[in-house]
C-alpha cells in the first residue's frame, strides 16, 4: 500500500510533541508500505519554523518508505485565535495542493484537529478515487468550546457542520480513547474503531537513573516532579505551581516544567512573581531523548482543566510516564483516572486541587519504595495493555480493508 497522512502537527523522533504517527509509519515502512505524509514546518508546540527559511515544500526521507512532505504554513500559532486559524486555513491549502502531486495512492488517511486539514484529506481522497481513513485525536471543536476558546457563534455551528460533514463521510473513523466512541457516534459516524494512544515500551529505560539530565538541571538529590509537554490554556499548569508554592518549605523537591507552549511566558512570570525557587523550566526535547529525561524524575504530572469534557482523554504522555517506569500524579478525570487506577501504576488526584497535588507529591516523596513500585507496576501494565507495536498492526489492518486495489 501507499499511505497518505495530512497531519499538519506530525513530529518526528528528532522534534519534541507527540510521536504516535511515526512510529505508526515506522511499522508500516517495515512492513514493506510506502508512507508519504504531508506535514507542516512549522512546530505545533513552539509555534515557530522548525528550520530557517520557509520553502513551499521541504522534503525528508528519514527512512526508507517513509517521505515527509513540509509544505508551507503562516508560522503565527501562538499569537491569538486569529492567527492560529490562519494558520489551520494555510496549511489546509497548501497540504491540499502538495497533495495533488503524490501519485499511486491506496488510502488517504486524514486526523484531527486541527479539522480543517480534515476537508483536504477528504478531498484528495476523493479526486484520487480511493478511501479515506479519519483519526480522531482530540474532540475538536467540542474542547474548544468548553474551555472557552472558541466564542463566535457562527464560526461554532460552521465547526460543529464541519464536523459532523468529516464524520459521515468517512469511510472508516479511528478514535484513540474510550471516551471518544459517543461522542463521534452520535454526529454521524458510521464505522468507528478504538486504536488508544500507546506507547513503544522500548524507547523508554525505567532502570536509567538520569544522572546527566540530573546534572543539568541541578537537582542530583532531590526529588524531581515533572510535567512533559505542552503549556497551554488547557494544561492547568498554574495549579502545579500554586503546589510548588505549598511545598516552598521541602527544599528536598524540586518541580520542573520541560516543554513549550502559548502560556509559557505567563508561567514563568506567575513562578517569578512568587519566588517559586523550587520550580525550573526548561526547552522542550526531542522524543527520542526523552527518555533520559523521564529517567531523571521521581514523579511525573498529567494535568488539564477541571472540564467535563477531558473526562474523555487518554493523553499521550501518561502512556510515556508509564512505559519510563516513574509514578503519574493523574490530575485528570475519567477513562485516563481508570487506566492509572487498573494499573495501580500513581495517584489520582481531583482537577483543579492545588493542595490535594501537594499532599499526593509530599506521600511520594516520604515514600520513595511506594514510588518506585507505583513506577514498576505501570511499566508492567503498559507493555501488556497499550504497547504500540500491537495498535500499530492493528491500524495496518484497518488501512488494508480500505485499500480499493485489493480487491
Amino acid at each position: 500500500m501507499h499511505i497518505l497522512l495530512i497531519h499538519q502537527a506530525f513530529a518526528g523522533l528528532n522534534e519534541a510533541g507527540g510521536t504516535r504517527h511515526y512510529e505508526i509509519a515506522h511499522y508500516l515502512a517495515g512492513q514493506g508500505h510506502t508512507v508519504t505524509i504531508i506535514a507542516s514546518p512549522v512546530s505545533y508546540l513552539t509555534g515557530k519554523p522548525r528550520s530557517g527559511r520557509m520553502r513551499w515544500v521541504e522534503r525528508e526521507s528519514p527512512e526508507p518508505g517513509i517521505t515527509i512532505l513540509r509544505t508551507y504554513t503562516y508560522s503565527a500559532l501562538h499569537r491569538s485565535f486569529f492567527h492560529r486559524v490562519l494558520s489551520f486555513f494555510s496549511f489546509m491549502f497548501s497540504s491540499f495542493i502538495t497533495g495533488l502531486s503524490v501519485k499511486r495512492v491506496s488510502v488517504v488517511w486524514g486526523t484531527t484537529p486541527p479539522i480543517f486539514q480534515g476537508v483536504t484529506a477528504w478531498l484528495l481522497a476523493r479526486l484520487k478515487g480511493v478511501r479515506i481513513l479519519f483519526e480522531v485525536r482530540d474532540l475538536w471543536p467540542a474542547f474548544a468550546i468548553a474551555v472557552g476558546v472558541l466564542k463566535s457563534p457562527l464560526l461554532i455551528r460552521l465547526s460543529i457542520w464541519l464536523e459532523r460533514f468529516l464524520y459521515r463521510h468517512a469511510d472508516l473513523l479511528v478514535v484513540n480513547s474510550p471516551g471518544f466512541v459517543e461522542h463521534v457516534t452520535a454526529r454521524g459516524a458510521r464505522e468507528v474503531v478504538l486504536i488508544p494512544n500507546g506507547v513503544d515500551p522500548g524507547m523508554f529505560n525505567p532502570a536509567d537513573g538520569g544522572s546527566a539530565y540530573r546534572q543539568k538541571i541541578a537537582a542530583d538529590s532531590a526529588f524531581v516532579v515533572l510535567y512533559a509537554g505542552a503549556f497551554g490554556i488547557s494544561n492547568d499548569l498554574t495549579v502545579v505551581l500554586d503546589a510548588a508554592a505549598e511545598l516552598l518549605s521541602q527544599p528536598e523537591i524540586k518541580f520542573v516544567f520541560v516543554g513549550d507552549g502559548k502560556e509559557k511566558a505567563h508561567l514563568e512570570a506567575y513562578a517569578s512573581d512568587r519566588a517559586l525557587t523550587n520550580v525550573l523550566f526548561q526547552p522542550p526535547v526531542p522524543k527520542n531523548e526523552m527518555s533520559g529525561v523521564l529517567a531523571a524524575s521521581d514523579a511525573c504530572i498529567a494535568i488539564l482543566k477541571p472540564l467535563e469534557m477531558y473526562k474523555t482523554t487518554y493523553p499521550n504522555k501518561v502512556f510515556d510516564y508509564m512505559a519510563a517506569g516513574r509514578p503519574t500524579l493523574c490530575c485528570i478525570d475519567g477513562v485516563i483516572r481508570k487506566v492509572i487506577e487498573d494499573s495501580n501504576g500513581g495517584i489520582f488526584v481531583p482537577p483543579g486541587n492545588a493542595h490535594e497535588l501537594a499532599q499526593a507529591v509530599l506521600r511520594l516523596e516520604s515514600d520513595t519504595v511506594l514510588a518506585r513500585e507505583m513506577g514498576r507496576r505501570a511499566r508492567a501494565f503498559v507493555e501488556t495493555h497499550f504497547n504500540r507495536s500491537t495498535f500499530s498492526a492493528i491500524m495496518e489492518q484497518r488501512l488494508f480493508s480500505l485499500d480499493k486495489s485489493d480487491e
